[in-house]
């Protein structure tokens, strides 16, 4: 099986840079399943073109199933593997470009953070669905995309296509994102499983997709097939996207399987519940100038930005990439000259004070504060209401009780939560909060509320007592 990668970044043979892999050399890697040689077939200024090949063993690979695979018979020893791209591609993918798809190159990391003309061809590449579904997957991620059905036989047109495709990608993207994207979604195509899948298989998912898996529309219809529809995996890997801001199904309740006709009423988001109610409490607080503090990607700003209520807007984070995301999906750089100077972008950290954080009617820390290491959250305390000191302070965060319904769920929501308050423990530290920095504060719930455990997410809502006694 092979994939090409080919630029035309000038000059193109930066290529050998961000892969770590020279031009001038051919390589090859062991794994358990086969070898992969990775080689360039033409390597100049103009343009550059990387081939990964995949050598699949049959009869290493029949050794390593189980008698209780789904394919223990003769079809272990006759199959495509050897010829179509499939998850063994994704996974040897992973191995022998891991330091590329994590985005690090010392040499060019301005380039590695830069998006570049890209062009991906996979030959033959199993595709269930056929060709509707690879537009599906790519072209929301900024890919032009052409996926050409292989006929069954060329000599016999009344057989019809098979269930491969010639896969074509062209864009500009990140070289580490078309990577990271790759390894999810050559498997999603495929939708066979090759390798046992265990826990660790979510948090696979959740590297391999940050950035991008959290805003794609078909983010449910990907995990689901990624994690081979086990239903406990899957709950927990939505369970975890939901907590990214994903605007994906609810991850408590399994979504019928694609190919079913869904319910005409479908159940909102969680996340999308989150946004609505804070959303409402700007505008019932009379904000007209908002922060978002902690604004990742930008899907509430977007919903501030569309919002003629408020008439400055601000988004800071600490990611750089996120920001990029963020002024992407604002489309800033077609916004007019007013609509410009409405809204500002800014890198900053939350523990460090900032004068642009301050002169705000509104701030907003939606899903933040659990993502502070405990030690450190008094200087965002110290920051936010002592330093910029807004009108109002918007705070959303995880209710630690309701997890006990997420069915599968070890631990906390996310990897990256230093920490999951419960309704007590928030009441605690808002009622401290307010007391210090001279607020009041007023506590609600956002979600399914369940009459013991509360509701999913819970809300803090901080007005200046200045203001309110005005």
């Amino acid at each position: 099986m092979l994939l090409t990668v080919t630029t035309t970044h000038t000059p193109a043979t930066d290529l050998g840079y961000l892969l770590h892999k020279h031009p001038d050399r051919v390589q090859e890697f062991k794994q358990s399943f086969g070898t992969v040689t990775v080689f360039y077939p033409e390597a100049t200024r103009e343009r550059c073109t990387v081939a990964l090949a995949l050598d699949v063993d049959p009869l290493r690979l029949a050794r390593s199933r189980t008698k209780n695979a789904p394919d223990f018979s003769l079809a272990q020893y006759v199959n495509d593997r050897s010829y179509a791209a499939s998850s063994l591609l994704a996974v040897a993918m992973a191995d022998v470009f891991s330091t590329a798809r994590s985005g690090r190159c010392d040499s060019r990391q301005e380039l590695a953070d830069s998006a570049i003309p890209l062009e991906i061809v996979i030959p033959v590449l199993p595709c269930r669905g056929g060709p509707e579904v690879a537009h599906r997957l790519f072209e929301p991620l900024g890919w032009t995309v052409e996926a050409e059905p292989i006929p069954l036989d060329d000599a016999f047109a009344e057989w019809g296509d098979s269930r491969y495709v010639r896969l074509r990608l062209t864009g500009l993207v990140r070289l580490a994102d078309a990577l990271n994207q790759l390894h999810v979604l050559l498997p999603v195509l495929d939708e066979s499983e090759h390798y046992w899948q265990g826990p660790d298989e979510v948090d696979k998912l959740m590297r391999s997709g940050e950035g991008w898996l959290a805003s794609h529309p078909e983010a449910d219809l990907i995990t689901r097939r990624y994690l081979g529809r086990r239903g406990g995996l899957t709950r927990v890997a939505l369970a975890r996207l939901a907590e990214l801001g994903d605007e994906v199904e609810d991850a408590v309740e399994p979504s019928e399987d694609e190919e079913v006709l869904q319910p005409e009423e479908k159940r909102v988001p969680l996340n999308t519940q989150r946004h609505e109610a804070v959303h409402q409490a700007l505008l019932d607080l009379g904000a007209r100038s908002v922060i978002d503090l902690g604004c990742g990607p930008g899907q509430f700003l977007d919903r501030l930005v569309k919002t003629p209520a408020f008439t400055r807007i601000a988004g800071s984070d600490v990611s750089t990439r996120s920001l990029q995301h963020a002024a992407r999906r604002l489309r800033v750089e077609r916004m007019s000259e007013r609509q410009a100077e409405r809204v500002q972008l800014f890198q900053s950290a939350l523990t460090y004070e900032d004068e642009r954080f301050a002169g705000f009617d509104a701030a907003v820390l939606m899903e933040v504060v659990e993502h502070v290491d405990p030690p450190r959250l008094e200087a965002l305390e110290r920051v936010v209401f002592g330093a910029a000191r807004p009108g109002a302070v918007v705070v959303t965060t995880p209710n630690a009780e309701y997890n006990a319904l997420y069915e599968g769920l070890v631990g906390m929501r996310h990897p990256d939560h230093r920490f999951e308050w419960t309704r007590a423990e928030l009441g605690d530290w808002s009622d401290r909060v307010a007391s210090t920095y001279g607020y009041q504060v007023e506590r609600r719930g956002i979600g399914d509320l369940d009459e013991t455990l509360g509701n999913p997410t819970q809300m803090a809502i901080f007005t200046r007592k200045e203001d309110s006694d005005d």
